[in-house]
């Protein structure tokens, strides 16, 4: 069956990734966050034109490294947003650098379109940062956006659903989950909660689920808005 793309978004630290993915989701997820920055990498399941796509938050901040390339890892795809006001950074070269090694299928997201920038020299400088766009010499598809106005997003998410397309991307209904802790936290009323996405087969209550060498049993099921859930499919975060 088919199933829905998993999407990283990645970049520069203050290059707008926080911003598209609050607009996307229509709430604000940078409110409590220590300085505004990102700390912890969730993932949330949106719907655009009928279609579900799971967006994974990554940080952007040097001293998230290790967490930003684990994101990547977990990706179909990714979302490399760079500022059009900024251009290439160090943190973007990284982020090329990881979506290179992983070898994840991506697209550009050209943010802060609002600032009225031209996109030459940003172009360009991606072309030096071994990015070949669709129309400078290469097949890497972009849009520009506003994260704030939200022009250009639709186009961005439209990019998002064909790259899955041609992804082909599939699971089996009746076989076990497998997947990805994203995070895991631990409070004295519910124990331990595992943020997870379900990358492949059907997660359910009482399935057990492994994380090194621990065992442990799904009591339950949370949806990534906090809704209950029988199952999780493949695609999927909860």
């Amino acid at each position: 069956m088919k199933r829905p793309p998993i999407v990283a978004i990645i970049g520069h630290v203050d290059h707008g990734k926080t911003t598209l993915l609050d607009y996307i989701r229509k709430t604000n997820v940078v409110a409590g966050e220590a300085g505004g920055i990102t700390q912890a990498t969730h993932a949330y399941a949106v719907l655009h034109a009928g279609e579900q796509i799971t967006f994974i938050d990554t940080p952007g901040h040097e001293a998230f490294g290790a967490m930003r390339e684990r994101g990547a890892r977990v990706a179909d795809i990714a979302v490399l947003v760079v500022a059009s006001t900024d251009s290439v950074e160090n943190q973007t070269k990284e982020a090329i650098r990881v979506l290179e090694e992983t070898k994840t299928p991506y697209v550009v997201a050209l943010t802060k379109t609002d600032m009225n920038v031209p996109l030459d020299k940003v172009k360009n400088d991606l072309m030096q940062a071994g990015v070949l766009l669709e129309g400078f010499g290469g097949s890497v598809s972009f849009a520009g956006i506003s994260a704030k106005a939200g022009d250009g997003v639709d186009d961005l998410l439209d990019l998002i659903v064909l790259t899955a397309d041609v992804a082909h991307l599939e699971y089996d209904p009746v076989a076990p989950a497998s997947g990805y802790c994203i995070e895991a936290t631990k409070d004295a009323k519910r124990g331990v909660t595992a943020y997870v996405v379900v990358t492949a087969g059907v997660l359910k209550i009482g399935s057990e689920i492994r994380v090194g060498d621990v065992t442990a049993k799904v009591k339950g099921l949370e949806d990534s808005s906090g809704a209950r859930i029988a199952e999780c499919s493949a695609g999927l975060p909860c």
